[in-house]
Protein backbone atom coordinates (compact mmCIF):
# COMPACT_ATOMS: atom_id res chain seq x y z
CA UNK A 1 0.00 0.00 0.00
CA UNK A 2 2.73 2.27 0.60
CA UNK A 3 4.73 2.30 -2.46
CA UNK A 4 1.24 2.78 -3.89
CA UNK A 5 0.20 5.86 -2.18
CA UNK A 6 4.36 7.21 -2.63
CA UNK A 7 3.51 6.38 -6.69
CA UNK A 8 -0.11 8.72 -6.95
CA UNK A 9 1.38 11.11 -5.09
CA UNK A 10 4.18 11.59 -7.20
CA UNK A 11 2.17 11.15 -10.28
CA UNK A 12 0.00 14.19 -8.76
CA UNK A 13 2.90 16.32 -8.41
CA UNK A 14 4.12 15.89 -11.73
CA UNK A 15 0.75 16.18 -13.60
CA UNK A 16 -1.43 18.64 -11.76
CA UNK A 17 0.25 20.55 -9.26
CA UNK A 18 3.55 21.30 -10.80
CA UNK A 19 2.53 22.68 -14.41
CA UNK A 20 0.22 25.05 -12.84
CA UNK A 21 3.32 26.74 -10.75
CA UNK A 22 3.50 30.24 -10.50
CA UNK A 23 0.60 29.57 -13.28
CA UNK A 24 -2.81 30.51 -11.34
CA UNK A 25 -4.37 32.95 -9.47
CA UNK A 26 -4.75 33.05 -5.58
CA UNK A 27 -8.40 32.65 -4.10
CA UNK A 28 -9.76 33.31 -0.60
CA UNK A 29 -11.35 30.71 1.65
CA UNK A 30 -13.68 31.82 4.45
CA UNK A 31 -11.22 31.89 7.13
CA UNK A 32 -9.08 34.09 5.15
CA UNK A 33 -6.87 31.53 3.73
CA UNK A 34 -5.52 31.10 0.17
CA UNK A 35 -6.81 27.93 -2.36
CA UNK A 36 -6.26 28.08 -6.12
CA UNK A 37 -7.66 25.41 -8.62
CA UNK A 38 -4.50 23.49 -8.16
CA UNK A 39 -5.38 22.87 -4.54
CA UNK A 40 -8.48 21.73 -5.78
CA UNK A 41 -7.85 19.52 -8.97
CA UNK A 42 -5.05 17.90 -6.87
CA UNK A 43 -7.26 17.23 -3.89
CA UNK A 44 -9.68 15.43 -6.19
CA UNK A 45 -6.87 13.22 -8.28
CA UNK A 46 -5.33 12.19 -4.92
CA UNK A 47 -9.04 11.20 -3.22
CA UNK A 48 -10.13 9.31 -6.24
CA UNK A 49 -6.98 7.26 -6.68
CA UNK A 50 -6.50 6.76 -3.34
CA UNK A 51 -9.86 5.15 -2.85
CA UNK A 52 -8.20 2.22 -5.33
CA UNK A 53 -5.68 1.67 -3.08
CA UNK A 54 -7.86 1.08 0.08
CA UNK A 55 -12.01 2.36 0.37
CA UNK A 56 -12.05 4.25 3.03
CA UNK A 57 -13.91 7.59 4.27
CA UNK A 58 -11.59 10.90 2.80
CA UNK A 59 -11.16 14.54 4.29
CA UNK A 60 -9.32 16.81 2.29
CA UNK A 61 -8.35 20.72 3.24
CA UNK A 62 -10.46 22.17 0.41
CA UNK A 63 -13.38 20.24 1.74
CA UNK A 64 -16.12 22.81 3.52
CA UNK A 65 -16.45 22.12 7.38
CA UNK A 66 -19.23 19.79 7.11
CA UNK A 67 -17.70 17.85 5.04
CA UNK A 68 -14.64 16.91 6.99
CA UNK A 69 -16.63 16.68 9.92
CA UNK A 70 -18.93 13.83 8.56
CA UNK A 71 -15.86 12.24 7.15
CA UNK A 72 -13.88 12.60 10.12
CA UNK A 73 -17.07 10.94 12.08
CA UNK A 74 -17.34 8.21 9.60
CA UNK A 75 -13.76 7.49 9.41
CA UNK A 76 -12.80 5.85 12.97
CA UNK A 77 -11.70 2.57 11.16
CA UNK A 78 -10.23 3.92 8.15
CA UNK A 79 -9.69 7.48 7.06
CA UNK A 80 -7.43 9.51 4.01
CA UNK A 81 -6.76 12.77 5.23
CA UNK A 82 -5.11 14.65 2.12
CA UNK A 83 -3.52 18.21 2.58
CA UNK A 84 -2.82 18.66 -1.29
CA UNK A 85 -1.00 21.56 -1.03
CA UNK A 86 0.55 22.29 2.55
CA UNK A 87 2.28 25.71 1.77
CA UNK A 88 -0.30 27.68 -0.79
CA UNK A 89 0.78 30.63 -0.36
CA UNK A 90 4.72 29.51 -0.48
CA UNK A 91 3.36 27.55 -4.07
CA UNK A 92 1.56 31.12 -5.09
CA UNK A 93 4.87 33.17 -4.51
CA UNK A 94 7.15 31.12 -6.25
CA UNK A 95 9.11 29.65 -2.91
CA UNK A 96 10.26 25.93 -3.32
CA UNK A 97 8.32 25.01 0.23
CA UNK A 98 5.08 23.14 0.09
CA UNK A 99 4.29 19.69 -0.33
CA UNK A 100 1.27 17.29 -0.99
CA UNK A 101 0.54 15.76 2.43
CA UNK A 102 -1.56 12.56 3.14
CA UNK A 103 -1.94 9.86 5.46
CA UNK A 104 -4.30 6.77 6.41
CA UNK A 105 -5.75 7.60 9.73
CA UNK A 106 -7.41 4.49 11.84
CA UNK A 107 -9.15 5.52 15.62
CA UNK A 108 -7.93 9.39 14.70
CA UNK A 109 -3.89 8.58 14.30
CA UNK A 110 -1.74 8.17 11.40
CA UNK A 111 -0.59 4.52 10.48
CA UNK A 112 0.91 5.47 6.79
CA UNK A 113 1.92 9.10 6.28
CA UNK A 114 3.54 10.16 2.78
CA UNK A 115 4.92 13.99 2.22
CA UNK A 116 6.28 14.86 -0.92
CA UNK A 117 8.10 18.29 -1.50
CA UNK A 118 7.89 18.34 -5.50
CA UNK A 119 10.41 20.47 -5.93
CA UNK A 120 13.61 19.22 -4.02
CA UNK A 121 11.55 15.60 -4.76
CA UNK A 122 11.90 15.11 -1.60
CA UNK A 123 9.83 11.97 -0.54
CA UNK A 124 9.03 11.05 3.33
CA UNK A 125 7.06 8.76 4.21
CA UNK A 126 6.72 6.64 7.17
CA UNK A 127 4.35 3.13 8.63
CA UNK A 128 3.11 2.51 11.94
CA UNK A 129 6.25 0.39 13.43
CA UNK A 130 8.23 0.32 10.22
CA UNK A 131 10.17 3.14 10.77
CA UNK A 132 10.28 6.70 8.98
CA UNK A 133 12.24 7.30 5.57
CA UNK A 134 13.69 10.16 3.09
CA UNK A 135 14.08 9.02 -0.56
CA UNK A 136 15.08 5.39 0.98
CA UNK A 137 17.38 6.71 4.19
CA UNK A 138 16.37 5.76 7.37
CA UNK A 139 15.56 8.89 9.37
CA UNK A 140 16.92 10.92 11.41
CA UNK A 141 19.53 12.35 9.32
CA UNK A 142 20.76 14.36 11.22
CA UNK A 143 21.63 13.12 14.85
CA UNK A 144 23.67 15.84 16.45
CA UNK A 145 22.20 16.57 19.31
CA UNK A 146 22.61 20.48 20.87
CA UNK A 147 22.16 22.03 24.06
CA UNK A 148 18.79 24.02 24.29
CA UNK A 149 20.79 27.12 24.16
CA UNK A 150 22.20 25.99 20.47
CA UNK A 151 19.58 24.67 18.80
CA UNK A 152 18.04 25.55 15.78
CA UNK A 153 14.19 25.90 16.27
CA UNK A 154 10.89 25.95 13.79
CA UNK A 155 8.83 28.07 15.80
CA UNK A 156 4.98 29.83 14.14
CA UNK A 157 4.70 32.93 16.11
CA UNK A 158 1.48 34.09 14.23
CA UNK A 159 -0.59 31.16 15.65
CA UNK A 160 0.83 32.09 19.77
CA UNK A 161 -0.67 33.86 21.56
CA UNK A 162 0.25 37.49 21.69
CA UNK A 163 1.97 38.03 24.66
CA UNK A 164 4.07 34.71 24.69
CA UNK A 165 4.53 35.28 20.68
CA UNK A 166 6.58 38.57 22.23
CA UNK A 167 8.37 36.96 24.76
CA UNK A 168 9.52 33.91 22.71
CA UNK A 169 10.94 36.37 19.88
CA UNK A 170 12.37 38.40 22.09
CA UNK A 171 13.62 36.03 24.54
CA UNK A 172 14.28 32.87 22.89
CA UNK A 173 15.80 29.85 24.27
CA UNK A 174 17.67 28.83 21.69
CA UNK A 175 19.77 29.90 19.12
CA UNK A 176 17.85 30.50 15.37
CA UNK A 177 14.40 30.44 14.65
CA UNK A 178 13.06 29.70 11.15
CA UNK A 179 9.25 29.35 9.72
CA UNK A 180 8.85 28.38 6.38
CA UNK A 181 4.95 28.09 6.23
CA UNK A 182 4.02 24.79 5.85
CA UNK A 183 3.67 22.26 8.52
CA UNK A 184 4.18 19.11 6.57
CA UNK A 185 7.60 19.98 6.12
CA UNK A 186 8.18 21.10 9.42
CA UNK A 187 7.26 17.93 10.83
CA UNK A 188 9.51 16.26 8.01
CA UNK A 189 12.46 18.58 8.69
CA UNK A 190 12.45 17.76 12.59
CA UNK A 191 11.79 13.75 12.27
CA UNK A 192 14.97 14.30 9.89
CA UNK A 193 17.12 16.59 12.56
CA UNK A 194 17.20 19.68 10.66
CA UNK A 195 15.26 21.45 13.01
CA UNK A 196 16.27 20.61 16.76
CA UNK A 197 13.37 22.73 17.92
CA UNK A 198 8.98 23.05 17.35
CA UNK A 199 6.05 24.94 18.16
CA UNK A 200 2.89 25.24 16.60
CA UNK A 201 0.07 26.87 18.17
CA UNK A 202 -3.04 24.94 16.26
CA UNK A 203 -3.12 22.28 13.72
CA UNK A 204 -5.34 20.55 12.00
CA UNK A 205 -5.82 16.98 11.30
CA UNK A 206 -4.63 17.58 7.61
CA UNK A 207 -1.60 19.52 9.44
CA UNK A 208 -0.39 16.75 11.63
CA UNK A 209 -1.82 12.94 10.27
CA UNK A 210 1.33 12.41 8.26
CA UNK A 211 4.12 14.54 9.71
CA UNK A 212 3.29 13.10 13.07
CA UNK A 213 3.46 9.75 12.31
CA UNK A 214 6.85 10.68 10.43
CA UNK A 215 8.19 11.99 13.78
CA UNK A 216 7.01 9.53 15.87
CA UNK A 217 8.75 6.65 13.48
CA UNK A 218 12.14 8.53 13.49
CA UNK A 219 12.27 8.40 17.39
CA UNK A 220 11.06 11.84 18.08
CA UNK A 221 9.25 13.31 20.95
CA UNK A 222 5.60 15.66 21.26
CA UNK A 223 2.71 16.76 23.14
CA UNK A 224 0.50 19.40 23.27
CA UNK A 225 0.98 23.06 25.74
CA UNK A 226 -1.52 21.56 28.12
CA UNK A 227 -1.24 17.95 28.04
CA UNK A 228 1.75 15.00 27.94
CA UNK A 229 -0.77 13.15 25.69
CA UNK A 230 -0.32 15.03 22.17
CA UNK A 231 -3.61 12.75 21.07
CA UNK A 232 -5.46 14.47 24.34
CA UNK A 233 -7.96 17.07 23.73
CA UNK A 234 -9.83 18.30 20.18
CA UNK A 235 -8.48 17.28 16.46
CA UNK A 236 -9.29 20.50 15.04
CA UNK A 237 -7.02 22.23 17.16
CA UNK A 238 -4.08 20.52 17.95
CA UNK A 239 -0.72 22.83 19.29
CA UNK A 240 2.30 20.93 19.28
CA UNK A 241 5.59 21.11 21.04
CA UNK A 242 8.05 18.74 19.64
CA UNK A 243 11.96 17.50 19.42
CA UNK A 244 13.99 14.88 17.85
CA UNK A 245 15.59 13.86 21.00
CA UNK A 246 13.82 12.97 24.10
CA UNK A 247 16.34 14.83 26.06
CA UNK A 248 16.00 18.45 24.65
CA UNK A 249 12.17 17.85 24.20
CA UNK A 250 11.94 18.09 27.66
CA UNK A 251 13.78 20.62 28.47
CA UNK A 252 12.10 22.37 25.53
CA UNK A 253 8.84 21.11 26.70
CA UNK A 254 9.09 22.97 30.11
CA UNK A 255 10.42 25.86 28.89
CA UNK A 256 7.03 26.53 26.67
CA UNK A 257 5.06 25.63 29.68
CA UNK A 258 6.99 28.02 32.42
CA UNK A 259 6.66 31.16 30.07
CA UNK A 260 3.07 30.66 28.50
CA UNK A 261 2.34 31.29 32.71
CA UNK A 262 4.33 34.56 32.51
Amino acid sequence: MLEKVITVVKEVAQQVIMPRYLQVDRQLKSDGSFFTEADVAAQNALLYELQKIYPAATMGEEMSRQEQEEQWTQGKAGLWSVDPIDGTSNFLNGLPYFAISVALMEQGRGVLGVIYNPVADEMFYATKGGGAFLNGTALPIKKYVPTLSSAMANVDLKRLDRKFAARVAAYPPYASQRNYGACALEWCYTAAGYFDLYLHGGQKPWDYAAGSLILEEAGGKMCGFDQDDYWAGSPWQRSVIAALDPGLFTQWRDWVRENRKE
